[in-house]
């Protein structure tokens, strides 16, 4: 069965980055995923289509089509309260905040007495992403995964 819209696919995987360095992988659980659905970064998704079960490929996504180049509208300061309670703020940590109607990871660039500079781009943004991918399976997708916009992993909804 080919990988097409609406239908899940489990599949294994490693994801490096330019110095081959493993940033992710999908260990001995595969990842599943609905097609067609914007689960996974747009460039893979392309780059599966048409595939099937058995099928190996490597693949490299250009950050246009990966996380996105970096936004300096993404970058502000933030008064240091607006962090959770009880947190000491270090550059590098990171974050869960609601801004505006989105809740967002935000990563602390810079700590000042009073705020914090945060960067809310995705932490792979700006890089191509190198996948080495297996298709373990293809299947059609219930009702309830296509209504919920995602694949639900053997054993029930996640």
């Amino acid at each position: 069965m080919e990988i097409r819209r609406n239908r899940v696919v489990a599949l294994d995987y490693t994801l490096k980055d330019d110095a081959g360095s493993v940033i992710d992988r999908s260990g001995k659980t595969p990842l599943h995923y609905l097609h067609g659905y914007a689960n996974i970064v747009p460039g893979l998704e392309e780059a599966l289509e048409g595939r099937a079960a058995g099928d190996s490929l490597e693949v490299s996504i250009p950050p246009e089509k990966g996380y996105g180049v970096r936004d300096p509208k993404l970058v502000s300061n933030i008064p240091i309260s607006r962090l959770p309670e009880g947190t000491a703020p270090m550059k590098g940590q990171r974050y869960t905040l609601q801004m505006g109607n989105q809740t967002r990871m935000v990563t602390v660039t810079k700590v000042r007495i009073n705020d914090v500079e945060i960067d809310a781009n995705h932490a792979l943004c700006d890089k191509t992403l190198h996948f080495e991918i297996r298709v373990r399976q293809v299947r059609e997708a219930t009702r309830s995964e296509l209504e919920h916009r995602h694949a639900h992993s053997p054993g029930g909804h996640h």
